[in-house]
C-alpha cells in the first residue's frame, strides 16, 4: 500500500497554531468510541482544554513530545510520547493517546506514529515504553502486533465512553 499521510513532530507553536485540528481530531475519536480518558457528552471545548491544559504543558516543559500524521494537510491521527518519569526512571518513557481518524484506520497510519514513537524513545535513551488500552478494544491487537507484550489487567479501570459500565484496562510495554 502506498503511504498517503506523512508523520511529523510539531513544535509547541506549531501545536497551538493547529489547536482547532487537535482538537476535533480528539473529538471525533471519543464520539466515535475511543476509550482515551474521556465519556460522553464530550465537547469540542473539552477537547481543546485537555490539549492547552494538559498537552502543551508538558511539551513547553520538554517533557512530551507530539506526533501528527497528516493527510492532504490535514491531521488524521496523532500520539505523544511522554518522558515525564520519576528520577528511578530515566529509562522507560509512556505512549499517551495514540489516535487515528475513524474514518482513515487500518491504513497503517497507527503503525507509522508507532514506529516514529520508538524510534524518538530509543534517541532518547529510553528502552522501556508502556502504555495500557482498554482490555478487548481495538487498539490492544495492534500494540500487541508491533511487539508490546501484556503486563497484566487491571478490572474496572475505566468508563466506557458511552454507557456507565466498568471497563479493565490491559497495561503493556516493549524493550526497545
Amino acid at each position: 500500500m502506498t503511504q498517503e499521510f506523512a508523520i511529523s513532530t510539531l513544535s509547541l507553536d506549531e501545536a497551538t497554531q493547529r489547536l482547532d485540528e487537535l482538537s476535533a481530531l480528539l473529538h471525533v475519536c471519543v464520539h466515535a468510541g475511543a476509550n482515551i480518558n474521556f465519556v460522553l457528552p464530550f465537547s469540542e471545548g473539552e477537547s481543546a482544554a485537555f490539549w492547552t491544559k494538559k498537552v502543551f504543558p508538558a511539551m513547553g516543559e520538554g517533557t512530551r513530545v507530539l506526533w501528527i500524521a497528516a493527510a492532504s494537510a490535514r491531521i488524521v491521527g496523532s500520539v505523544q510520547l511522554a518522558t515525564d518519569t520519576p528520577p528511578n526512571q530515566p529509562h522507560r518513557a509512556e505512549v499517551t493517546k495514540l489516535m487515528v481518524h475513524p474514518d482513515l484506520r487500518r491504513r497503517g497510519i497507527a503503525r507509522a506514529l508507532m514506529a516514529t514513537l520508538e524510534d524518538r524513545a530509543r534517541a532518547l535513551k529510553r528502552n522501556l515504553v508502556t502504555l495500557d488500552t482498554r482490555t478487548g478494544d481495538f487498539a490492544e491487537p495492534l500494540y500487541a502486533s508491533i511487539g508490546y507484550k501484556t503486563a497484566g489487567i487491571i478490572p474496572d479501570f475505566c468508563l466506557d465512553p458511552f454507557e456507565k459500565t466498568l471497563h479493565p484496562t490491559t497495561i503493556m510495554y516493549k524493550h526497545l
